[in-house]
This record gives structure tokens, sequence and C-alpha cells, in this order.
């Protein structure tokens, strides 16, 4: 049996472990990571999958980021990810569930950009399984490298205008 527990009740190189199995040594090297430098993830919207037995089976953190609009203003938003799951556990459904988990969080978290989500990721999974589409990013720009087909967004609120996503720091998240 699987428990999702808040990921802050979980040891945290407990996680930069699983993080660097499921992505890799170079993960930090990302646009993502740009995107949320300087900021902490959101308890509200992170989650661990955890074995009986107590092991890490896997990981979601959301961080707060913003869009600032090349017309003005600016627009909160939560970045989903990484989403990671241990490597020989990956295609059981444990992301899966920890996305769900995120997703029944964010209804009703009171959390600034928990009705405007993003994230860069594969369209064909994010979309068909949880809604998230390119159809309001096409104008966005990231600090770094991206394939414009994997920067996805869900929600009413997510914004549709062109601007620069960063992270949402020195602001209650």
């Amino acid at each position: 049996m699987i428990a999702l527990l808040p990921l802050e009740t979980v040891d945290p190189q407990a996680v930069e472990t699983l993080l660097d199995r499921a992505f890799g040594p170079g993960r930090r090297a990302r646009t993502a990571y740009k995107v949320r430098l300087g900021t902490s993830e959101i308890p509200e919207l992170s989650f661990a999958a955890v074995a009986d037995d107590g092991s890490l089976l896997g990981s979601i953190q959301c961080w707060p980021v913003a869009l600032e609009c090349d017309g003005g203003g600016s627009v909160p938003m939560v970045m989903v990810g990484p989403v990671a799951v241990q490597p020989d556990r990956q295609q059981g459904g444990i992301g899966r569930m920890l996305m769900e988990r995120m997703l029944e969080a964010a209804e009703t978290a009171p959390v600034a950009g928990a009705d405007a989500l993003m994230l860069v990721g594969d369209p064909e999974y994010y979309g068909r399984f949880f809604g998230f589409t390119a159809e309001r990013t096409a104008g966005w720009r990231l600090p770094g490298p991206f394939e414009p087909h994997r920067l996805l967004a869900r929600g009413d609120k997510a914004p549709d205008c062109a601007g620069a996503l960063g992270p949402r720091v020195g602001q209650a998240a």
C-alpha cells in the first residue's frame, strides 16, 4: 500500500536522492529550476508517496511563480513539478496518484495562483489525464531554453498574455 503524505514530513535528503535518480545529476541546470529560483516549495501542494516500509517512492513539488505580462500586470501562478518516481517503480501509477492529490488540494488551498497551474512536461500525458494545454502559453518567455509545445497551463486564471515567467519571490505563496 502507498500513503500520500505532505512532502514536508519526509527527509529532504531522501527527496534529493529521488530527484537525482529520476532526472539525473544535471537536473539543476534545467530551465524549470531557473523559473523557480529563490522560491520555496508550497507545502499545501507538495506531496510524497511512501511505501509501507517508509521508503520514498515518489514526490511532487509545487512552486510560486508569476507571469509578468508585457502590457503590465503580474499574474500569480503555481509551477507544478518535478513529479518524480523511483525508476524501478515508474509506470505503476504513482505519478498519477501524486498529480491527482495535488490537483485535489489546489481546488481548496488558500494559495495565490492555485487556480492558474503551469508546468513543463509531456503534452500528451498532462493534457490527456489532467487538462493541461499549450493554448495560452504561446507568448510566454522562460529564463532558459524550452520546447514551446511542452509549456502547459491549466485553470481559468491561467493568463493568455505575452510575458516573462519567473519566480514569485518575497510574496506569500
